[in-house]
C-alpha cells in the first residue's frame, strides 16, 4: 500500500461537489483508499481548514453539519502535531516561504514517507523533499 497524505483542498471534494474541479480524479483517490490501495493520513489541523473551506462557500447549516459528520467516516488518519513534526513544519515553511498550514502537509509526508496528493500543488510543490502529486494528474 503507498503511504499518501492529503491536503483538505482533496478532502473538501469529497464533502461538496458543488464548483469543484477534478471531481474524477479525488473520487478515485477515495476509492483506492477504500480498495486499501493507498492509506491516506492528513494532520489533525486540516479538519478546521476543512470547515473554514465548507464556511467559505457558504454551506447552509444543515449541509455543512452533514459534511462535517462525514468526515469521521473517511479512511482519513488525523494525526496530531508533536514538537518534532511542529519544529519540520516551521523548518519547511521558513524555507519554502509558503504558510505554516501548507507546511504541515509536507512535513507530514516527509515524516510518514509518503506522496502528498493536493489540488493545490503552486505552495505544496516547493519542496524536493517529498514526492508531490497534483491531484489532476492522480
Amino acid at each position: 500500500m503507498k503511504n499518501t497524505v492529503i491536503d483538505s483542498s482533496v478532502t473538501v471534494k469529497w464533502l461538496n461537489q458543488i464548483n469543484e474541479p477534478n471531481l474524477k480524479q479525488a473520487d478515485k483517490l477515495l476509492q483506492d483508499a477504500q480498495h486499501q490501495k493507498v492509506t491516506l493520513s492528513a494532520p489533525e489541523l486540516s479538519k478546521y481548514e476543512i470547515g473554514n473551506a465548507l464556511l467559505k462557500k457558504q454551506l447552509p447549516l444543515h449541509q455543512a453539519n452533514e459534511a462535517l459528520g462525514t468526515i469521521s467516516h473517511l479512511p482519513i488518519k488525523f494525526i496530531p502535531e508533536t514538537e518534532q513534526l511542529a519544529q519540520e513544519t516551521y523548518k519547511i515553511a521558513q524555507q519554502a516561504h509558503i504558510t505554516y498550514y501548507d507546511a504541515s502537509f509536507i512535513a507530514l509526508a516527509k515524516q510518514e514517507n509518503a506522496q502528498l496528493v493536493t489540488d493545490n500543488p503552486k505552495h505544496q510543490g516547493k519542496t524536493n523533499d517529498i514526492i508531490v502529486i497534483a491531484l489532476k494528474d492522480y
